[in-house]
């Protein structure tokens, strides 16, 4: 049920996320000046910030999950390209280490779908400690921006790892 109740979140979102417009510059600013640090200064939620705060019902339940989705949406972008970045990088390592016990690429495959259901079911956890009442998305949507963000960040930092 509360998987369904997600689903329908996610599938709403994109429609709702298109009346409350996130300024993708400001997120990828945040990228930028995160980048490599995993433990960043704060501006992961800004640009759902800026959103509430120029539209009319940006603090409004629906208004303010809707900007935190939009946001989301580009940390998910984000995510996929260091994800496939990385995903390079790995069968690169591959390719030159013939003596590897265990593929890099498909250990880091791996982790992904493992992080994908582990932040799946943490944010899905949350909703349900609120699903009598209207918190239930704020919290949720809040969660998913962080976990993805923080996903991005991690996966970044492997990127600059010296291998």
């Amino acid at each position: 049920m509360i998987r369904l109740s997600l689903t329908l979140m996610a599938l709403a979102t994109p429609a709702l996320a298109q009346e409350y417009p996130v300024d993708r510059d400001a997120v990828l600013a945040c990228f930028d000046a995160t980048a490599g640090n995993l433990n960043p200064p704060g501006c992961i939620g800004a640009a759902a910030e800026m959103c509430m705060e120029r539209s009319e019902g940006g603090y409004t339940t629906v208004g303010m999950a809707s900007c935190v989705s939009s946001e989301t949406a580009i940390w998910d972008e984000l995510l996929n390209t260091v994800y496939g970045d990385l995903r390079a990088d790995m069968g690169a390592l591959d390719a030159d280490d013939t003596n590897a016990g265990r593929s890099r690429v498909e250990a880091l495959r791996d982790a992904q779908r493992a992080w994908i259901a582990f932040r799946d079911a943490d944010c899905a956890f949350n909703w349900a400690i609120f699903q009598e009442g209207t918190m239930r998305s704020l919290v949720s949507t809040g969660c998913m921006l962080d976990m993805t963000a923080d996903r991005v960040l991690e996966l970044h930092s492997h990127l600059e790892a010296p291998y």
